[in-house]
C-alpha cells in the first residue's frame, strides 16, 4: 500500500527538478466555489473565536502548572485546570473543523494563532481566586459566542441569516458554557464557606474532593 501511494504522489507531481530544491507542486484543484455561502463578517468572527479558545486553554496550562509546584501543591485544582485547558482546544479544533465543513477557512490555521498568545497571568494566591478567574475567562468567551450569534442572525448586517451556524454554536457551545460557568460558581461558593469556617486547611480539603471527583 505504502509503494502504490508513493506511486501516485510520484505520478501526479510536476516540476521536480534540482533547480527547484526537487520541490514538487501540485497544480490546485478546480472547485466550484458557489457551495460557500458564509459570509465574511462570520467568518472573520469565527476565526478570531479560534485564537479565544486557545487563549483561554493557555491559561487554564498556566493554572493547572501554577498549582501542579511543589510549593503550592494543590493536585485536585491542577488536574481540574488542566481538563478545562483540554475542553477549550477541543473548542478551538470544533470550530476550525465548521469552517471547514462550510470550506470558509480562508486563512491558512497557523494565520489564526497569531503570536504572542498567552494566559491571563501565570501565577494566583488562592484556589478562590484562580476559581474567580476562571470564571470570568468563562463568561467572556460565552458574550464572544452570543456575539458571533447576534452578528450571523441579523438580517439588516449580513445578506441573510446563517441559521445553521447559529443552530450548532447555541445548541453545542451555549448550553456547554452555561453549565460551566454555574459549576465554577458553585465551587467558588463551596471553597469561600470552607475557608471561612476553617481556614488554609478548608482549600486542603476542597482540593482533596477536587482530587476524588468528589465536587
Amino acid at each position: 500500500m505504502k509503494f502504490v501511494q508513493a506511486f501516485v504522489l510520484a505520478a501526479v507531481c510536476i516540476g521536480f527538478s534540482a533547480a527547484d530544491n526537487l520541490k514538487c507542486t501540485i497544480k490546485p484543484a478546480e472547485v466550484p466555489q458557489a457551495w460557500r455561502d458564509m459570509v465574511n463578517p462570520c467568518i472573520r468572527i469565527m476565526e478570531n473565536q479560534v485564537k479565544v479558545e486557545i487563549e483561554a486553554a493557555m491559561t487554564y496550562l498556566a493554572m493547572s502548572a501554577h498549582f501542579a509546584r511543589d510549593i503550592v501543591n494543590r493536585p485536585g485544582f491542577s488536574k481540574m485546570f488542566l481538563e478545562s485547558a483540554n475542553e477549550e482546544r477541543e473548542h478551538a479544533i470544533k470550530i476550525i473543523e465548521y469552517l471547514l465543513m462550510r470550506g470558509q477557512l480562508t486563512s491558512d490555521v497557523s494565520k489564526l494563532l497569531k503570536f504572542p498568545l498567552k494566559p491571563i497571568r501565570e501565577e494566583w494566591n488562592s484556589g478562590v481566586e484562580a476559581l474567580t478567574d476562571a470564571l470570568n475567562l468563562e463568561s467572556q468567551v460565552t458574550r464572544n459566542i452570543r456575539e458571533i450569534i447576534m452578528t450571523c442572525e441579523s438580517p439588516k448586517d449580513i445578506p441573510f441569516n446563517d441559521y445553521h451556524l447559529v443552530d450548532y454554536l447555541t445548541g453545542d457551545f451555549l448550553e456547554e458554557q452555561y453549565k460551566g460557568q454555574r459549576d465554577l460558581a458553585g465551587k467558588i461558593s463551596t471553597l469561600g464557606k470552607m475557608m471561612a469556617s476553617h481556614g488554609a486547611l478548608g482549600e486542603f480539603l476542597f482540593d482533596k474532593k477536587l482530587l476524588n471527583n468528589e465536587i
